[in-house]
């Protein structure tokens, strides 16, 4: 075996090491998502966002991230993860310096997509090395996964909570800056601890990635611009016909390109297609589960940023605790689809509990912690086996397509869910009537709970027809639990 091939094995003595680095990246890469969450109304006043187009702040950032995640795959796999890892963190590290100084809300959301750049080149070449890194070992990657999963649902928790820290002590501005130190380090560090990584020839979809990005970017600028511009309105239709038009053109060039961006051979892996469902689904219930209920809390039980942050933290801790103890252990017994199916439900349920059980004058005891505590059970439990299923079944040289491929399908899940789901809060809100403002933005607020739901039942049910049992898949490609 070649000295790159003994660097990139299990036996790799850096491995754990390495896996700290890639982690606390999955960290920083999920966190950014979710960070700005209790910051929201301080930028708002700040900025002077509308209360639609505050979720530019998170969707700028989802956008560009989601949508340029499979090039970030292919450029991971032609010129090696390490490099592509690094390249990632520079462009992050300054985006966040932009977003950290915005001096308005274009300047924002400017940085704030260049922030989900720098994130697409940093997730599938991350993800990529851990699966070199311990392939060699079934049961130390399933471990090792666990960590992974834990580290991307805790980012995403745990980025509210040190949010609220940030904006309640410091200010807005650092819940941005906070990445520049972590991305200096991580700079540092990525030479000493990551192998070169694997390269190899061929060349690079431009076409194909520009098309599908510019697809995603206009099909939710029309969903967030309709309830101004109104859905019957020709702006409103043509930018959402362009939208898919581009990815009817994305799809032309992915089947007649030589080298394209997505072979769309690779969903005929076992469960790849199912699994990338799974995490469209999830993420687009879990998602506008964490947005509305930080608004909910900030917006309507008038809870500092900092108190919001601390609502959260139960969350955070279950979904540690659950991630890296527990879920690898029960998809051992049961299997990846029993977990992904009850996973689904489970946050389904958090929704309905939501939707009708978050009055104005609630408590947090009663309408916040019970429902919050089922939802990230329900993330908990079928996270790690969607992502399992999305890249189980990928050929060793496909790995960087199959984790840009399953990490893109959870951005544009969230992306898509949360403009659909903001629409319905917004239209809910304007026609209620005989209400003050506050109730009416709760009116909204449980709307989009419902509809949240319903999206991850129909995750649910979608796992329970598609995902297949390791009966029927090869379950040497299924990594074990610990």
């Amino acid at each position: 075996m070649s000295k790159q091939g003994q660097s990139l094995s299990q036996a790799d003595p850096r491995r754990w090491m390495a896996l700290a680095l890639l982690c606390l990246a999955n960290f920083m890469v999920i966190m950014d998502t979710s960070i700005i969450g209790v910051a929201l109304p301080a930028i708002q006043e700040a900025l002077g966002y509308t209360q639609e187009s505050l979720q530019w702040v998170f969707n700028a950032y989802v956008i560009f991230f989601g949508g340029l995640l499979l090039l970030g795959g292919r450029l991971s796999d032609l010129f090696g993860q390490r490099r592509m890892f690094m390249w990632g963190f520079l462009i992050l590290t300054l985006a966040s310096l932009l977003a950290g100084f915005a001096w308005n809300d274009d300047s924002l959301n400017i940085g704030r997509a260049l922030q989900g750049f720098g994130s697409a080149l940093i997730a599938p070449s991350a993800l990529t090395i851990v699966m070199m890194l311990f392939s060699g070992n079934p049961k130390e990657l399933g471990k090792a996964l666990g960590f992974w999963g834990a580290s991307a649902a805790a980012g995403g928790s745990a980025g509210v909570f040190l949010g609220g820290v940030i904006t309640e002590w410091l200010s807005w501005q650092w819940t941005f800056l906070i990445n520049v130190p972590v991305g200096i380090l991580a700079l540092i560090l990525s030479p000493g601890l990551l192998a070169k990584g694997t390269r190899r020839k061929g060349s690079i979809d431009i076409a194909g990635s520009v098309s599908v990005t510019a697809s995603l970017v206009l099909i939710v600028y029309g969903i967030v611009t309709a309830e101004h511009n109104g859905w019957g309105a020709p702006i409103t239709i043509w930018t959402l016909i362009a939208g898919v038009i581009l990815f009817v053109l994305f799809l032309i060039i992915q089947i007649n390109k030589k080298e394209p961006l997505v072979p769309l051979g690779i969903f005929k892996a076992p469960n790849l297609a199912a699994g990338n469902i799974a995490l469209i689904m999830l993420s687009g219930g879990w998602i506008p589960l964490w947005y509305f209920l930080n608004l909910y809390m900030q917006q309507i039980l008038k809870f500092s940023a900092f108190a919001g942050g601390v609502g959260l933290l139960p969350m955070t801790i279950l979904i540690a605790i659950f991630m890296i103890v527990i879920t690898g252990k029960l998809i051992g017994k049961f299997g990846i689809k029993a977990n992904i199916v009850i996973g689904l439900t489970a946050l389904g349920g958090s929704m309905l509990m939501f939707s009708s059980n978050t009055p104005v004058d609630g408590s947090f005891l009663i309408n916040v912690l019970p429902a919050s505590l089922l939802g990230a059970l329900g993330m908990s439990l079928a996270y790690i086996p969607s992502m399992m299923a999305a890249m189980s079944g990928a050929k060793p040289e496909e790995a960087g397509l199959a984790s840009g491929l399953a990490n893109t399908s959870y951005q544009i899940g969230s992306a898509i869910s949360l403009a659909i789901m903001v629409a319905i809060a917004a239209s809910a809100t304007s026609s209620t009537t005989g209400a003050n403002p506050v109730a009416a933005l709760n009116d909204g607020f449980q709307q989009a709970f419902f509809w949240s739901g319903m999206v991850a039942f129909a995750g649910a049910i979608l796992a329970l027809m598609f995902i297949r049992s390791p009966k029927q898949t090869d379950a040497s490609n299924v990594p074990k639990a610990m």
